[in-house]
Formats: C-alpha cells, sequence, structure tokens
C-alpha cells in the first residue's frame, strides 16, 4: 500500500516537472521565433525602404524626362514655323 501511496504522490510530481520543462522549451522556441521574425521585419523594413529611395530617383528622373520632351516640343514646333515660313517664301518666290 506504501508504493502505491508514493506512486500516486510521485506521479503527479513527475508529470508536473515534465510539463514545466516542456513549457520552459516551448517559451525558448516561442522566444527564437519572436527573435527570427524581428529580423525577418527589419530585412524587409529595410528593403521597402529601398525601395522608396529608388521610387523617389525615378520620379525625379520621370520629371526631367517630361521637362527635356516640353523643350523638345517647343523647339521643334520653333522649328516646323521656322520651315514652313521658308517654304512658304520659297514658294511664293517660285510661282
Amino acid at each position: 500500500m506504501k508504493k502505491s501511496v508514493t506512486l500516486l504522490f510521485l506521479a503527479p510530481s513527475l508529470m508536473f516537472a515534465s510539463c514545466n520543462d516542456l513549457g520552459k522549451k516551448v517559451e525558448g522556441q516561442i522566444q527564437s521565433i519572436s527573435e527570427k521574425a524581428d529580423k525577418l521585419d527589419s530585412l524587409v523594413n529595410r528593403e521597402i525602404e529601398k525601395m522608396e529611395s529608388l521610387d523617389s530617383l525615378i520620379n525625379i528622373e520621370t520629371d526631367k524626362i517630361i521637362r527635356m520632351d516640353s523643350l523638345l516640343e517647343k523647339s521643334t514646333q520653333k522649328m516646323d514655323s521656322l520651315v514652313n515660313s521658308k517654304i512658304d517664301r520659297f514658294n511664293k518666290i517660285v510661282n
């Protein structure tokens, strides 16, 4: 009977110790996963910052291209006007 009573008190103690150890392992794994998630979040944030910087540079260059296109369009219109006036004068002289 003493053996069964001892076993009755010893079994919960062993189960509690086992669960406590398992809880520590789970807590360690959660901590490890949390640290990895933080590192991944940091990497993602750095890549987003790089993308935003690149996007800003693209926008600056796009604005430059738009301005150059506008200048080119104005120059083309002036050249067309000059050429047309010369053609008109030539046609008047020839006719």
